[in-house]
């Protein structure tokens, strides 16, 4: 009998291990995603056309009142939902923090910043994956913190399988035109994108596998032109992240052959404004042919972005 066992722990051991399974990383904006009591009251200090909120502050806009605000019934519908995604690792934008994403995603872990704001940037973990919340990248948000931080995590730290990620949402209502329009948004806009490229540049640097997921509020489809103008002003933000400087800076969209999307929400078919940004290393896991766009249940509101997601060799 042991002559038997030590032949089939032999045999066992002497084939390679088998290789872990890929990771699953997705985004998802949940437009202006709030337990509806939240909302209601917020509803009672909204804001106007004139005005705005105040940096960091807890208010919504009048004219997202009623349309905008998530029922119970709906929450319970997105939460069945949330609760089938193939996903291991889900960047968040426009969620109201840990409160509504417990709800949403109960069988999750999260790494929420912690701006006060109701639209806020996190992820939602699958519990059981080692990870770490890094400090929030609070140079997003800009010197007077009038937009939103990133949310930076490392996954299964410490191990050969370690990748940093950072969650952004950048400043909307400026996804075409070039930088230098002179708007409130392309300004605000022109200005994050260094603070990103300081954050891509650092992970290169550190010879880090990262990416960068989320609502980048940028049609990168349009910007085949140059980083810059003859004066040297910034006019596109992919050329300018994309500038190959330093080494491992490199990115990659995994998503830039796929052409609009849609994922019946009632928006139809769109080009993207939501990626999955891959560094250098980073890029040489991406499983071929993973990019999907998650199609929502029929019937209902659904939030007004598509999931989009791919695998990750480990």
């Amino acid at each position: 009998m042991t002559r038997f066992l030590a032949a089939a722990l032999a045999a066992a051991f002497s084939g390679s291990a088998p290789a872990a399974e890929p990771l699953t990383i997705a985004t998802w904006n949940m437009e202006w995603m709030m337990r509806p009591g939240v909302f209601d009251a917020l509803a009672a200090s909204c804001f106007g056309r004139e005005s705005r909120g105040r940096a960091g502050e807890r208010t919504i806009p009048c004219d997202l009142v009623p349309k905008g605000r998530w029922s119970e019934a709906d929450l319970a519908r997105i939460r069945d939902f949330a609760a089938k995604l193939p996903a291991d690792v889900i960047a968040l934008q426009e969620v109201d923090g840990k409160d509504v994403a417990a709800q949403l995603f109960p069988d999750r872990v999260f790494c929420f910043t912690k701006r006060r704001a109701v639209q806020n940037v996190g992820f939602a973990i699958r519990k059981g994956l080692k990870y770490r919340c890094n400090a929030d990248v609070k140079a997003l948000g800009l010197p007077g913190n009038d937009v939103r931080w990133g949310a930076d995590v490392t996954l299964e730290p410490g191990t050969p399988h370690a990748m940093r990620l950072l969650a952004v949402h950048l400043k909307a209502s400026c996804n075409r035109d070039p930088l230098t329009t002179d708007r409130p948004d392309c300004r605000t806009l022109r200005r994050q994108v260094p603070a990103l490229e300081d954050w891509i540049d650092a992970r290169a640097k550190a010879g880090d596998a990262f990416g960068v997921v989320g609502d980048f509020n940028r049609r990168f489809d349009l910007e085949r032109r140059a980083a810059r103008d003859g004066d040297e002003r910034l006019v596109a933000m992919w050329p300018e992240l994309d500038d190959g400087a330093p080494a491992g800076a490199d990115l990659l969209d995994p998503g830039a052959d796929y052409g609009p999307v849609g994922c019946r929400n009632g928006h139809g078919k769109r080009m993207p404004i939501d990626y999955l940004i891959l560094g250098d290393r980073l890029a040489g896991r991406l499983v071929p042919g993973s990019f999907r766009v998650l199609d929502y249940p029929e019937g209902g509101r659904w939030p007004d972005h598509c999931v989009v997601s791919i695998e990750l060799e480990r």
